[in-house]
Order: structure tokens, then sequence, then C-alpha cells
């Protein structure tokens, strides 16, 4: 009976695991059992949940801005290309830097008077800026005045076509200042695009060759402007209000206010400001409603360059300039009967194919 009574009465560390299981609930259940979750644990899941899904909603929204500003800025650079050929072109106007002075003078105007009724809000002007901004707009100035000088001597396909030269500078240039790689095929379509530039300038029944040497500074000016801006405008950001970036309407507002002093020297180096009076085109309602319009547009393109700029880097930005090109060409083609031959029609074609097929390889090929 003694011993029946020992073996009754275990000791604690007897106790079978299943028995301290049972008579320990806060331990770890196995098998099928489940862990309590803390409602610590899915208020952490949740708010992570919350952020995944404005991340992915702020993703989604710059990309349309990115699509949105790419397209303004196709949109009106090809308007802007039609309709300075056509003032240069149609009206024999001989004053190509003044049709320039013109359109920035009106980009300042419109810019102020968004300011006054209280639309937009400009940075000051301030020297600590204008400093480091100005080679911006020595490069913008060169920019455009080399595009109405080879516009005026080359017809627009040709135009369009050796404009695909600044996508192989700006290319360069992202190697050798940035370090940046491109694949194969990337290479490829720029010698393919540089092969029908030099077909096509063989072959062009207009040929000039001081038109075509315009067109080549042209895109010098143009890829050293893409690559110098983007380093620029975080340069002045210290030098803000805000200390933040410039606003696109700030960038107009200083590209083109301080575009007006190179523009009025060239005018004088050429003597535009003796023949511009003298000028038939200035009595033509029609040329004059072109340049006003061609003005328009040019604030359009000051905007929405810089916006899409600031939005995008600089090869993108000079890359997606391709994309309107087979529209300019036809357009230019069919508007002012520009005679071609079916090899420099073709050139063309291959030549733009290649710039459209250059976006894709950059951005799919590395």
């Amino acid at each position: 009976m003694l011993l029946l009574k020992r073996l009754m009465k275990r000791p604690e560390s007897a106790k079978s695991p299943r028995d301290a299981e049972a008579a320990s609930p806060n331990l770890k259940l196995r098998g099928a059992d489940v862990l309590p979750v803390s409602p610590r644990d899915g208020q952490a899941k949740d708010a992570s949940k919350e952020v995944n899904i404005l991340a992915a909603d702020n993703v989604e929204h710059q990309k349309v801005v990115v699509l949105l500003s790419g397209l303004l800025y196709i949109s009106t650079s090809a308007s802007l290309i039609l309709l300075n050929k056509h003032a240069l072109a149609s009206f024999q106007f001989h004053c190509p830097n003044a049709l320039l002075l013109l359109h920035c003078l009106l980009a300042v105007f419109l810019v102020k008077m968004f300011e006054v009724v209280g639309w937009i809000k400009l940075e000051p002007l301030k020297w600590s800026i204008i400093k480091i901004w100005f080679p911006v707009n020595l490069l913008f100035v060169g920019m455009i005045v080399t595009s109405f000088f080879s516009l005026k001597l080359i017809g627009v396909a040709m135009f369009t076509l050796l404009k695909n030269l600044s996508n192989f500078i700006t290319i360069i240039g992202d190697w050798y200042f940035f370090g940046r790689t491109y694949s194969l095929q990337v290479w490829c379509c720029l010698i393919l695009m540089v092969g029908s530039a030099c077909f096509g300038g063989y072959t062009d029944l207009r040929f000039s060759l001081e038109g075509y040497m315009w067109q080549l500074l042209n895109c010098i000016f143009t890829s050293a402007y893409a690559l110098y801006l983007s380093g620029t405008m975080d340069r002045v950001a210290q030098f803000t209000t805000s200390k933040e970036r410039m606003t696109e309407f700030s960038m107009v507002y200083y590209n083109n206010l301080l575009s007006i002093g190179p523009i009025l020297i060239l005018m004088l180096g050429y003597g535009e400001v003796i023949t511009l009076p003298t000028q038939a085109a200035l009595t033509n309602p029609e040329f004059i409603i072109v340049a006003l319009v061609g003005g328009l547009l040019g604030f359009g393109i000051s905007f929405t360059s810089l916006w899409y700029m600031s939005r995008t880097t600089a090869t993108v930005y000079s890359l997606t300039g391709s994309l309107n090109k087979i529209l300019v060409a036809v357009a230019g083609i069919l508007l002012f009967a520009e005679p071609t031959t079916l090899r420099n029609l073709m050139s063309i074609v291959v030549g733009l194919a290649a710039g459209v097929i250059f976006v894709l390889a950059k951005a799919y090929g590395r």
C-alpha cells in the first residue's frame, strides 16, 4: 500500500509534456494549434499594405507625368518647326534673330502675366542664380539660332534626319562625363542613324553645305544643352528661396529673359537692326499671325522641354525628340513640296525608323 501511495504522488518533474502543456496555456502549442496574434502585429501589417499602395500610386502618377510632359514636348516641338519653316521660307523674311527675339519677349511677357494674376509664383532674379544659369542660356541661344539658320537653308525632312546626330553626341557625352554604358543594340542603331544621315545628305537634291554646317552646330548645342541642364538645376537649388529646384515656369522666365541680351548682340552683328524695318513681310497680316503663333509655341516649347527635362534624363530627353521626326518629315515634304528621290526618301525612312528603335534599344537593351 505504501508503494502504491508513492506512485500516485508523482513529483512535478515527472509529469508528461502533454500534462505540462495543459497546465500552462501560455506555452507554445503544437500541431494544428494556432498561436494567438497580437493586435499590434495586425496594425503593422495594415500600415505596411497602405504604404505599398501609396508607393504604387506614386509610381503610376510619375509615369503619367512623364508621359504627359513628353507628349506636350513632342507636339509643341513639331508644330514650332513647321511654323518657323513657314515663316522663314514663305514670306522672304531675312531676320531670323529678330524672330527669336520676339519669341523670347513673348515668353517673358506671358510668364510674368501668369504671376501677376496669381496663377504661378516665380523665383526672383538673383545674381547668385544668374551666374550659374547664364551658361545654360548661351547654349539655349546657340541651339535655337543654329536651328533657325539651318531650317532656312535645308528641307524639313533632312533637318529632322540630321537632328538624329544629336543622339550620337549625347550618348558619347553620357559615356564620357557620367560613365553610363549602353548595349550593342544601342550602338548599332547609332551607327545606322549616322549612316542614313550621311547617305541622305549625299542624295539630297537641295544640298546646302552652309545649311548642313549650321545643322551640325545645332546638334552640338542641343546635346550640350541637354547634358549641362540637368546638373545646373541641382546646383541652382541651393540658392532658391525654397532651397529646392526651380519650378518649370521660373526656369522659362530665367531662360528667356537672359537670352534677350545675346540675341540683341546677334542682331547687331548680322545687321538686322538696320534691315528689320525694311522687311516687306512685316506688312503681311498672315506673317504677323504666323510669327505670333510661333511665339506662343516658343513659350510652350520652353515650358514643355524644361518640364520634361526635369522629369527624365538628358539622354531620354534627347531621344524622345526622335519620336516626332517622322511626323515632321512627312508634313514638311507634303506642306512645302520638297523635292526628293527614292534613295533620299529611303535614307530618311531608315534614319527615322532607327531613331525609334534607338529609344526601345536604350530602354530594354541594357
